[in-house]
């Protein structure tokens, strides 16, 4: 009976397949694909519960670490590296789906289009957009400044200092919290 590998090992394997895939090792860069998916759509789960949207934040996840694969260092834990990837695509995802909201507005009975109810799954990206609006106005007031003008408004760090008042340090802490606010919010919707 064989047991499943530690995160440690795991960890390990996946540093050595990517380092062999940074040599041109192709089957080992399929193999280290195949495996890391499950740990991408795992991590994704936590922002975001809509499926349509969590595989489109996993292969984006995937592109991702394919364009950038030469930047990892094999030295270094893989996960962290994979999860911070990760992280950054669930979070561009949920700001574009922000941004789109705010430019269109739904129209009551135009979402059944076909007689397929799965088919219809529009109305249901809307109020997920609508509801990150709504949980962006429950964190502090500084915590969303800092987060909407970094990530919504995408303004560098020093223009959103500048426009918010606070220092580059605050900003940076503001929207770290802010962030970890939001998973916490979005905790309970996931199963």
């Amino acid at each position: 009976m064989s047991t499943a590998p530690t995160p440690e090992e795991r960890d390990r394997s996946w540093s050595l397949l990517m380092s062999a895939a940074q040599s041109g090792d192709r089957r080992a860069y399929e193999r280290l694909l195949r495996e890391v998916t499950p740990f991408i759509r795992a991590l994704v789960r936590r922002h975001c519960s809509n499926h349509a949207d969590i595989e489109e934040m996993v292969q984006d996840t995937l592109l991702t670490v394919h364009r950038v694969r030469q930047t990892y260092d094999p030295r270094r834990p893989f996960s962290p590296w994979l999860a911070a990837i990760a992280a950054r695509r669930s979070i561009d995802a949920l700001r574009r789906r922000l941004r789109v909201s705010r430019h269109e507005a739904p129209e009551a009975g135009v979402y059944e289009t076909f007689t397929d109810a799965a088919a219809n799954n529009d109305l249901e990206a809307v109020r997920s957009a609508e509801e990150v609006g709504q949980l962006l106005q429950r964190l502090p007031a500084r915590q969303r400044q800092a987060l909407q003008a970094l990530k919504l408004q995408e303004l560098s760090l020093a223009e959103a200092a500048a426009a918010s008042g606070q220092s580059v340090a605050a900003l940076k802490v503001n929207a770290h919290r802010a962030l970890k606010a939001l998973r916490s919010l979005f905790a309970p919707r996931t199963p």
